[in-house]
């Protein structure tokens, strides 16, 4: 995930005017305009989303079922049902937001709904299954992060950079709720429930080395040698948390219909 940064700005007139006011935030039902390109298995040169610019929405290298854990929050494992190449088909999309105002995560996020149901003709069900999960909560020792410095109303922002031995995140303005959606849908192999309790907004930076559990297996292991340790140690040690393997309840995700999308 990058920063979702909205910078909100007012335009000043001559000294004595009054401040004009700000234009309407934009609906963000939809993206005005979006292509979709399928891909071949060797064109993957690194999965993600983000936005380039205010208003330009790109996503590299996600199949339906990693769009669809996206738009709606969840880990894959969550999602069944739909044709073989849900799994197997590869998408690049490139699509254009509504006006000038950078759009959040989340109103990024239900265009994506609008677009998986417009051109791929997506429906679905849900149904509570029980599935292997993660329960995050606060470490014997107590937490280690700080609440956050950022304005209040500042969009979360946890970024995830991966580097040949490690993966940096820096998170800022990020909720329990911020961290356990990244957790469960993009980072590891299985949902993750916040049992931590802990409620507010904070700033942490956290450095681990990755396995073949995480990223869907796209990263490759880091070495033996690597200075920064596994994930579970890395929680424990940098913020306080830590991660218990159970099994529970989760709702999930049934494709009932889909479609290869349609020409742009």
């Amino acid at each position: 995930m990058v920063p979702q940064i909205l910078a909100a700005t007012m335009m000043l007139s001559q000294a004595g005017a009054q401040a004009q006011p700000a234009a309407p935030r934009p609906s963000f039902d939809a993206f005005e305009v979006a292509t979709i390109r399928p891909i071949s298995p060797d064109e993957g040169k690194g999965r993600y989303i983000l936005m380039r610019g205010s208003d330009t929405f790109v996503e590299k290298d996600y199949n339906l079922k990693l769009l669809i854990a996206a738009a709606y929050d969840l880990n894959p494992r969550e999602i069944s049902g739909g044709p073989s190449w849900t799994d197997s088909d590869h998408f690049d999309i490139v699509a254009r937001t509504p006006g000038t105002v950078r759009p959040t995560h989340d109103e990024q996020m239900r265009m994506l709904r609008a677009l998986l149901a417009d051109r791929f003709k997506l429906s679905f069900h849900r149904e509570q299954k029980v599935f292997s999960i993660y329960e995050l909560e606060v470490d014997k020792g107590g937490v280690k992060m700080k609440p956050s410095a950022e304005a209040a109303n500042t969009p979360p922002a946890l970024i995830s950079t991966v580097y040949p031995d490690h993966v940096q995140m820096p998170a800022r303005n990020a909720s329990m709720t911020d961290f356990v959606s990244l957790l469960q849908r993009a980072v590891l192999d299985r949902p993750v429930v916040d049992k931590t309790g802990l409620k507010g907004k904070f700033d942490f930076d956290l450095t681990w080395a990755p396995d073949t559990t995480q990223f869907g297996g796209a990263l490759p292991v880091a070495p033996a040698t690597a200075s920064s340790p596994p994930l579970f140690t890395a929680l424990r040690e940098q913020l306080g948390l830590t991660l218990v393997a159970t099994r529970g309840p989760a709702e999930a995700l049934v494709i009932d219909h889909a479609e290869q999308p349609s020409p742009n």
